[in-house]
């Protein structure tokens, strides 16, 4: 018999009510897969940005546009007030956001992930290095001596998302420990950039805020030696941080990075305690429930289920739990709008050779995309050569080189490095900026096609697309010897 209407909307199975949109909630999705998709996801919403950026500024909106990142936000209690403009909210205060963010992926991936292993790290941790050290090289024999010279640190930057994004576009051509390979470069690519901009884009420091910001991470570092596992305690000092970095004049955004790192990451429970605890709580449920019994009108079904959802938030450390809810605002709300508030620029900044031959714009497009390829490819291969670490499984040296020009994407963190090493010289700005996108287009367009070409393992047989760890929702493909197949 034909199923009613009702039934297709509404389908019951046992005690289970589930609407046809609500299936996808029942897959299992590893937390890597999780962060794949978003990142994926996050890189077209910021290409998107980017592009609206660009037409905004070179539309009769251009004014408009101007005027409202330039509009000052002040906050004022009694005699007190904080006052910045939009565009520096943005870049100083939701940046801030990003990087908390960044620092639970750095701390998760050093004590749990990928470099937690000394071996496998070796190989990205020095891909990233060569990465990083190339490009400003390349870019600072371009501009030594010059206005341009404090831009070095610009080309050393990679951006996840749009990387990620590009892998996603190949679907199961590249295998998913060359996806991890480059997430894991990237990740010690934006420690690399913290650094930079921590120690060489700090200028005029005033030592009254320093320590008050000082006093400030010894009380985070206390709250976490103390027990508390309340990520908001964190989140306030945090807080509280950010305005004393700024008014240090050490970039604000750097209590996100220090914010993360004070933030537990052990659970509560360990997987026994935790097991013991669901199975005490579920036994406990049944006694008390009754036949014909409904959740809502229980309130002893309703104790043992808030119960639960309790344990189950404990068996995850406050770094889990923050970094989860993170990850959505972050891609798509935080990056679009940085996106949109700094990629608009000119767009005979692409057009005249006078534009894009100087050396500001020549040495950004020559350290990202040349000075990547070098320093990520050489210093694997060293790596390789030497024996201090294995190339990803199922991976050769073409997946490396396609990997290798995606790194030069550097988009949002050049962006970022460039507004601060050129925030007093627009014309400088513009052509930083210029370089960042021509250089991100080349290297994206480079990369995929690189990695298109790449052959794909014999060892393996190839996953449906659907069952492909970058295919939205779906649980790590099972792989199987070709010969089985």
């Amino acid at each position: 018999m034909a199923r009613s209407v009702l039934d297709k909307f509404k389908i019951r199975k046992g005690k289970v009510f589930e609407a046809p949109l609500e299936s996808a909630f029942g897959r299992l999705v590893t937390p890597f897969e999780e962060f794949i998709h978003r990142q994926s996801s996050s890189g077209i919403l910021l290409m998107l940005s980017a592009l609206a950026a660009l037409i905004i500024a070179n539309s009769p909106l251009q004014a408009t546009y101007q005027h409202l990142l330039h509009l000052p936000i002040s906050l004022n209690a009694g005699d007190w007030e904080f006052s910045l403009s939009l565009h520096h909210w943005i870049n100083d205060g939701l940046m801030a956001i990003f990087f908390f963010l960044v620092g639970l992926e750095l701390k998760r991936e050093f004590l749990v992930g990928e470099l937690s292993d000394l071996k496998q790290a070796v190989l990205p941790v020095m891909a990233a290095i060569g990465g990083m050290v190339v490009p400003a090289a390349i870019y600072a024999s371009l501009n030594i001596g010059t206005e341009g010279e404090r831009g070095w640190g610009i080309p050393m930057a990679t951006d996840i998302a749009f990387a990620v994004g590009c892998i996603a576009l190949l679907g199961n051509r590249v295998p998913r420990s060359v996806v991890t390979f480059l997430v894991a470069l990237a990740i010690v690519d934006d420690l690399g950039a913290i650094l930079v901009i921590a120690i060489w884009y700090t200028e005029q420091v005033n030592m009254t805020a320093l320590i008050a910001a000082g006093c400030l991470v010894v009380i985070m570092w206390l709250l976490k030696a103390a027990g508390v596992r309340r990520s908001p305690a964190y989140v306030f000092v945090g807080l509280l941080l950010w305005y004393e970095l700024h008014l240090a004049g050490v970039h604000a955004t750097i209590a996100g990075v220090i914010t993360a790192m004070a933030l537990p990451a052990r659970p509560k429970y360990d997987p026994v305690a935790f097991s013991t605890f669901v199975k005490d709580i579920i036994r406990s449920f049944d006694r008390c429930f009754r036949p014909g019994d409904k959740i809502i009108a229980n309130d002893a079904l309703r104790a043992r289920v808030m119960a639960l959802g309790n344990g189950v938030n404990l068996a995850q450390s406050p770094l889990q739990r923050m970094e989860t809810r993170l990850h959505t605002p972050v891609a798509f709300l935080v990056i679009p709008i940085f996106a949109l508030a700094n990629a608009g620029i000119p767009i005979d900044s692409f057009t005249s050779s006078e534009a894009v031959f100087n050396p500001v714009t020549l040495g950004v497009i020559a350290g990202l995309v040349v000075g990547k390829l070098i320093g990520i490819v050489g210093a694997t291969w060293l790596g390789w050569k030497l024996g201090l670490g294995k190339l990803p499984k199922s991976a050769s040296f073409h997946h490396i080189f396609g990997v290798a020009l995606l790194g030069g994407i550097g988009f949002t963190m050049s962006i970022f490095i460039a507004e601060l090493a050129f925030y007093d010289q627009q014309d400088l700005l513009i052509q930083a900026k210029a370089g960042v996108l021509l250089a991100s287009v080349i290297a994206g367009i480079a990369g995929f096609l690189v990695l298109r070409r790449a052959p794909v393992s014999e060892e393996y047989e190839i996953a449906e697309e659907g069952d492909h760890p970058l295919a939205e929702g779906a649980v790590e493909a099972e792989k199987r010897p070709a010969s089985e197949s």
